[in-house]
């Protein structure tokens, strides 16, 4: 089968959740299926990127537009829309016309849009069987922002903004053959406001690769944690803020030379905004090795209140060897027990004695760190994703 993808970020090197996944599944489609990707630019693309995912496309054309590069003019025009506003400035003819074109000369069996960007042109192909990702489902993230709004002139602004999404999210996804979700728990949160039967939402996960052999590095001296979470993203940068500014004094009055490391770029975001203290706070930046980062490290803390989808940072830990404290929202959709793969805790101070613990007691570590593993080899893995992905898209091309 020949399927085109559509994506909003250009997927290699995967460096972040959303390229991690559009990575993943393009190398999973790649084994049984002709597959051809048109991405956005969303950042400086390198020749040896594009050679490397020629390894699975027979065809990557990039189109050169930033998918949330919004002209004010338009963002001023989408506020008086229906429409989200990102929706309105964010549109591309060149993408709609490089999209059509291509379609033409190719004839793709089966286009998947990679989230609400890249949906809109998806469905100029009528003759292509279509599939989205619904990936974070924005608009329970921007319910999250109205629900949380400080003051009524916020929370009016905010309140449009979720109204419009939803909306839009509804009226788009349910012109799509099949839409792809990261858990089931999305799977009926999406169910409650899209307008599309529940057997044309499919739960296929978010995973990590699991091949590499555990390493089990000597932590039981270190306290180093750490959060391997970009703070561009804000449900990042609010779980950090909670942490430093409610949950560390505690940590750190008990062991006073943990430490906490926080990966990721830092570019257009005020990191002076976030408590530092006194020195126990790392920013790393971007880290070409995170695996090994993460296994070096204690503890991988997870403190999220935000948000959707499901967390590869916890998968990632997992994989890595080093355990996990996260809250409830931040194990959300995944298939964990507390106390067994990870610990749970919503409180900071129930959060920093369940750092502490981990910290403190080795056979709860060596525990959470053998079923968290365990998990993720047999639950987790890619190789176990892929295969569903594709059994998946191959019963929706025998139904049609």
């Amino acid at each position: 089968m020949k399927i085109l993808i559509l994506s909003t970020w250009f997927p290699y090197p995967p460096i972040q959740g959303s390229k991690i996944r559009a990575y993943n599944m393009i190398r999973s489609l790649s084994q049984e299926n002709e597959v051809a990707i048109i991405s956005f630019q969303d950042t400086p693309i390198n020749d040896k990127w594009i050679e490397h995912l020629h390894q699975y496309c027979k065809k990557v054309i990039v189109v050169d537009h930033h998918p949330f590069h919004y002209p004010r003019i338009k963002t001023w025009l989408g506020f008086f829309t229906t429409l989200p506003s990102s929706v309105v400035a964010g549109y591309s003819k060149k993408m709609a016309t490089t999209v059509q074109k291509f379609s033409e000369d190719w004839q793709p069996d089966l286009v998947i849009a990679l989230t609400f960007v890249t949906a809109p042109y998806a469905l100029k192909l009528p003759h292509a069987l279509r599939v989205v990702d619904m990936d974070n489902l924005l608009a329970l993230m921007l319910r999250d922002l109205f629900l949380n709004a400080a003051g009524f002139f916020q929370k009016q602004r905010r309140y449009l903004a979720y109204w419009k999404f939803r909306n839009y999210e509804n009226q788009i996804y349910q012109k799509f053959d099949l839409a792809l979700v990261c858990s089931d728990l999305d799977k009926s949160r999406a169910a409650e406001y899209i307008n599309l039967p529940q057997e044309r939402i499919i739960a296929i996960p978010n995973g990590v690769e699991t091949k590499i052999p555990l390493v089990q590095n000597n932590t039981s001296s270190n306290h180093n944690l750490i959060f391997n979470g970009a703070l561009s993203y804000w449900p990042n940068f609010d779980a950090m803020n909670f942490f430093l500014s409610e949950i560390f004094p505690f940590i750190i009055e008990t062991i006073p030379d943990c430490k906490l490391l926080i990966t990721g770029k830092n570019e257009n975001v005020d990191i002076s905004l976030l408590p530092r203290r006194n020195g126990h706070v790392i920013f790393t930046g971007f880290v070409d090795d995170i695996t090994s980062l993460v296994s070096s490290c204690a503890a991988c803390v997870v403190p999220l209140r935000h948000g959707a989808g499901t967390r590869l940072k916890i998968l990632e830990a997992m994989a890595a060897g080093t355990p996990v404290v996260t809250t409830s929202k931040g194990a959300e959709g995944l298939d964990v027990q507390h106390g067994q793969h990870l610990l749970l805790a919503d409180s900071p101070k129930d959060f920093a004695d369940s750092t502490i613990r981990i910290l403190q007691n080795q056979s709860l570590r060596e525990k959470i760190i053998r079923e968290g593993r365990n998990l993720v080899e047999n639950v987790y893995d890619w190789r176990i994703i892929g295969e569903k992905l594709n059994q998946t898209i191959q019963l929706l091309a025998t139904s049609k």
